[in-house]
């Protein structure tokens, strides 16, 4: 039986959707024959076997000596612990925001050389830096919309300077974003001077890096990749906000929101999004799975792509499942596939590390 170890909970403030994840992947993993234990990070960092009040693990030095032998006899490393390290287990981090999806957690698990699902470090560092990601695919010939990036040290010292760029770069409205977070978490949508302020400074909250786009009038447009080095792309399914725009309220709240899966495109713009999809999945190195989010220009019927999300959610109304369900691919199938994908990635991982640890002759 394939031993599942769920990573969930995290320090972010996507918190909250990383546990409602982490309860459907669990069903879906148990509903598909798999054996599932648990490790849970509390918002102070801790880890904890088997949830929240489960026994603390002493990190990382006490569990990387357990986990690398294949046994669990350190102190604080619990029984629940002990019990999946026979051989190594498939990881599942269904982890979100900073500290879990950067690739933070993702070095972690390559240094205990275990399998795990998603992207790798370099890929998810990418996926998850609003600001590098879109230089890498400006760099790839992928569309974006313009940006302007700002450090919250020049908000600081002379905000004048990046509220200037803005107006002459951007104008309004515009997005307010922290480089590094997800759910729409700290993002803020300004329509004047004193908006744009306001909104710089609760991006700076989160983040030391800010990312300021244009404010485009456009559809919001999303598809599902899955796969590694030859991926494959879903159906693409459009998010129709109930509120201004897409934030956390409107997503995980009661806010009217709604989704059409698939989403009323022409052939043409459909098979666009999902080649466009695959492109940025390759150009990012990304493996496992990926959601791609684009911004449907209603006038010139251009698409953008606004972000790629490593670790997609996975509760009852993430798209990332329902576009795969509409694709044919239902969730315990597509769960399997992504534990497929994992050993076939820490197969191929193994391949390197041998040839890495050769000695070289002088």
């Amino acid at each position: 039986m394939t031993r599942v170890v769920l990573l969930y909970g995290g320090v972010s403030g996507e918190h909250e959707v990383s546990m409602r994840s982490a309860a459907s992947v669990e069903a879906g993993l148990v509903r598909a024959g798999m054996s599932v234990s648990r490790i849970y990070i509390a918002r102070d960092g801790t880890w904890h076997a088997g949830g929240p009040g489960g026994p603390a693990l002493v990190l990382p030095a006490q569990l990387v000596e357990s986990l690398a032998r294949g046994r669990a006899d350190g102190e604080g490393v619990s029984a629940h612990i002990q019990a999946v390290l026979e051989g190594p287990p498939v990881f599942f981090p269904v982890l979100h925001g900073t500290l879990g999806e950067d690739g933070t957690v993702q070095g972690f698990l390559e240094l205990l050389e275990v399998p795990y699902v998603g992207a790798g470090v370099l890929g998810s560092a990418l996926g998850m830096d609003k600001i590098a990601m879109k230089k890498v695919l400006q760099w790839a010939g992928i569309p974006v919309a313009p940006f302007v990036e700002a450090r919250r040290c020049q908000l600081s010292s002379n905000p004048e300077v990046v509220i200037k760029a803005v107006e002459e770069r951007l104008g309004y409205p515009c997005f307010v974003k922290p480089a590094n977070l997800g759910s729409s978490v700290g993002v803020s949508k300004a329509h004047s001077r004193d908006e744009l302020a306001a909104a710089l400074e609760l991006a700076a909250e989160y983040d030391r890096r800010i990312i300021v786009e244009k404010g485009l009038d456009a559809r919001e447009i999303e598809v599902s990749v899955l796969g590694n080095d030859e991926p494959i792309a879903s159906v693409p399914g459009e998010v129709i906000p109930g509120r201004e725009f897409y934030d956390y309220v409107a997503k995980y709240g009661q806010a009217g929101s709604r989704t059409i899966v698939p989403a009323h495109l022409p052939e043409n713009l459909a098979e666009r999004s999902r080649e466009l999809a695959i492109r940025a999945f390759r150009e990012l190195d990304l493996a496992g799975m990926a959601r791609v989010d684009f911004l449907l220009e209603r006038r010139s019927e251009e698409l953008f792509l606004n972000e790629v999300n490593t670790i997609p959610g996975f509760t009852e109304i993430s798209m990332y499942a329902k576009l795969w369900e509409a694709s044919g691919l239902p969730f315990e199938r597509l769960l399997a596939r992504l534990i497929e994908l994992a050993q076939e990635r820490y197969r191929d991982r193994q391949k390197s590390l041998s040839a890495a640890r050769r000695p070289i002759a002088v």
